[in-house]
């Protein structure tokens, strides 16, 4: 099978430390297999996308030598797919109208990713009176089951652990566990190489694939780069754009070995070398 990878980053700001050792990992896991390597722009939360950032974040791709192949893909241009996919689950009867707001929830058991696990108010019916919010998918006890290439085993019951989850949100916008789901399957996606922060979306994402009849690719979690305060790097948390003298860093981040340029470490590229942890302190 015909390796396709691809790197999806939100156009929040320029692309940091963090984002440019998960846009490493995924180019050179794509080319060392020999295969293809995409770039999708995940623009679909309009409210946090800054303007110029996602031309920014390409032309930091193209310094660093990773380019990609085809047209760059957007979110925002492909809400008909996700209307569609939203459209089928609901005829299938998985999924229901939810009129519950966050402060409604405040009481209840926090989920895996630091949310709250939905208690199923609205799975029966909206109280009367109350209007519809948000569109949830149904969700089953049974846990999902997948092998990660460098996090190992994973397990989650994605109804005790997460609960109903949100496919379209209570703002008019489509959930983001919905719209990676159908552009991975579009894209002809056989290989996720991304940030360990997404890791306990995973079983969300493949339990959604089972129910739209959609292959499920390999998965493969990069440790995530967290400052001295243990938070993720990020635009909220100060973390500068990446530069030239970036690339080293990341490489010895991902646990290969020294290299000048991308050239001399797709020849090392060594995915067992990858620590197996979620998060990692960025390198100096």
């Amino acid at each position: 099978m015909h390796y396709t990878g691809r790197f999806a980053p939100s156009p929040t700001g320029p692309l940091h430390f963090g984002s440019l050792v998960a846009a490493v990992a995924s180019w050179l896991d794509a080319r060392a297999a020999g295969g293809t390597w995409l770039v999708r722009v995940e623009d679909l939360d309009q409210p946090r996308v800054e303007k110029g950032a996602a031309d920014a974040i390409l032309r930091q791709l193209e310094a660093f030598g990773m380019r990609w192949d085809g047209a760059v893909e957007y979110q925002s241009a492909r809400l008909a797919r996700y209307r569609a996919a939203l459209e089928r689950l609901e005829r299938g009867g998985m999924t229901y109208w939810c009129g519950c707001s966050r402060r409604e929830m405040a009481d209840s058991a926090l989920a895996i990713d630091g949310a709250r696990v939905y208690p199923g108010t609205c799975r029966n019916g909206l109280a009367p009176g109350r209007p519809p919010r948000a569109v949830r998918l149904r969700t089953a006890a049974e846990p999902v089951r997948f092998t990660d290439r460098v996090q190992g085993e994973i397990a989650q019951s994605v109804a005790r652990e997460v609960g109903d989850f949100v496919l379209y949100r209570a703002d008019g916008l489509f959930a983001y566990q919905l719209a990676v789901v159908v552009d991975d399957a579009e894209q002809g996606v056989t290989d996720v190489v991304r940030g360990a922060d997404l890791l306990d979306s995973t079983a969300r994402q493949i339990l959604l694939q089972r129910l739209l009849g959609l292959p499920t690719p390999r998965y493969l979690h990069v440790p995530v780069a967290v400052d001295s305060a243990g938070e993720k790097l990020a635009k909220q948390t100060g973390a500068r754009a990446a530069g030239p003298g970036d690339l080293s860093r990341a490489l010895a981040f991902l646990g290969q070995e020294p290299a000048d340029d991308l050239r001399a470490a797709l020849a090392r590229w060594d995915p067992a070398r990858i620590p197996r942890s979620r998060t990692r302190p960025a390198l100096a």
